[in-house]
């Protein structure tokens, strides 16, 4: 099946609905027999995620940059976790194996992450899916400000429609499903 990398968290919010969300998403992308993709921390949102896929007998891949090893707790016990010289390295690997891409909530690179890979699938750099897994309305404010850019004339409605957005794990997994033709 395909791989999907995640975008999210080191840190565990103020929400105990985030962890929750990390969790069942990881377990729903192995049960399809995805594999996941993700930063490698052991921590946070991040860890929360892996375990709960490596729980259901999924393969997990964590990409990190040797800097980060030691600050955001790398996660040894994944069934692989590439090592990276930089954070452009990084999003590069996380990209290179991945086949579709979620965010979670979390924070500045969180959202730097999403909108890279939006950046680069306008570009047609890639034509993966991407969506936003919309925990407790976490992505509700953007997504209504990206709407906004829509109406104001500063982005196309097709590009806006390339971002898939769903409030549980299950549905956001069958629409990139449905984008990438996997059943």
């Amino acid at each position: 099946m395909a791989s999907i990398c995640v975008y999210l968290g080191s840190r565990e919010g103020r929400v105990s609905l985030f962890r929750e969300a990390a969790e069942a998403l990881g377990r729903e992308i192995a049960r399809r027999g995805h594999g996941l993709v993700y930063g490698g921390a052991r921590i946070g949102l991040m860890g929360a995620l892996a375990n709960a896929a490596m729980a259901e007998g999924g393969e997990v891949i964590g990409v990190m940059p040797d800097h980060l090893v030691e600050r955001e707790q790398a996660h040894l016990g994944l069934s692989r976790l590439i090592r990276v010289t930089n954070m452009h390295e990084r999003k590069a690997s996380m990209a290179a194996h991945a086949d579709a891409f979620i965010a979670l909530p979390g924070g500045i690179g969180t959202l730097e992450e999403l909108f890279e890979i939006w950046t680069w699938q306008y570009l047609g750099l890639h034509d993966k899916p991407i969506g936003v897994l919309d925990t407790a309305g976490f992505y509700t404010p953007l997504l209504n400000f990206l709407d906004s850019t829509v109406t104001n004339g500063f982005l196309n409605a097709n590009t806006r429609g390339q971002l898939l957005a769903a409030d549980r794990p299950e549905l956001l997994l069958e629409a990139l499903e449905q984008r990438l033709g996997t059943p």
